[in-house]
């Protein structure tokens, strides 16, 4: 099984998801299908179903978060050398040549990708452009629109 990137930040919201729904979520609709079942008749009890398809849900995310967790190596970029090289976790600013229109993303793991707050996914087309490339290095991004050139002008490890 090949092991998923994760930043630390991606795996501490897991981690706080995880404990949020075994704690809190699970007990509630726990008790949730309690109380449907003291009303009787199972078969047309709308609030006993809609607990048990909830039990569902929670029980699906529970497992697939431990799996995630499981499966991933969660790698702490503050801890690496900076070097002007663009690796996962990094944060890069980008020049658009075209436009003189400056981005900053953070490359993060596939489950943490928020393009809103400048979170861009490992195997997103510009993540895989930019991957092993320096600062000052010039790099073309296979767009749906088109190719789009960017120069890297900075390469953070925050």
């Amino acid at each position: 099984m090949r092991k998923v990137p994760m930043t630390v930040d991606g795996a501490d919201n897991l981690r706080v998801e995880l404990n949020e729904l075994k704690s809190t979520t699970r007990p509630r609709i726990i008790a949730a299908i309690a109380q449907a079942r003291e009303h009787g008749d199972l078969k047309e009890n709308a609030e006993y179903h809609a607990a048990r398809e909830q039990q569902s849900f929670c029980e699906g995310r529970i497992a697939d978060i431990e799996s995630k967790l499981a499966d991933s190596q969660v790698i702490d970029v503050t801890k690496i050398e900076p070097s002007g090289r663009v690796i996962f976790g990094t944060t890069v600013t980008l020049l658009n040549l075209e436009t003189d229109a400056k981005v900053k993303y953070r490359i993060v793991g596939d489950d943490e990708a928020d393009v809103r707050s400048g979170k861009i996914s490992v195997s997103s087309p510009i993540s895989r452009a930019l991957m092993g490339k320096f600062e000052g290095d010039e790099v073309v991004v296979k767009a749906p629109a088109g190719d789009i050139e960017f120069e890297i002008e900075l390469v953070e490890h925050i």
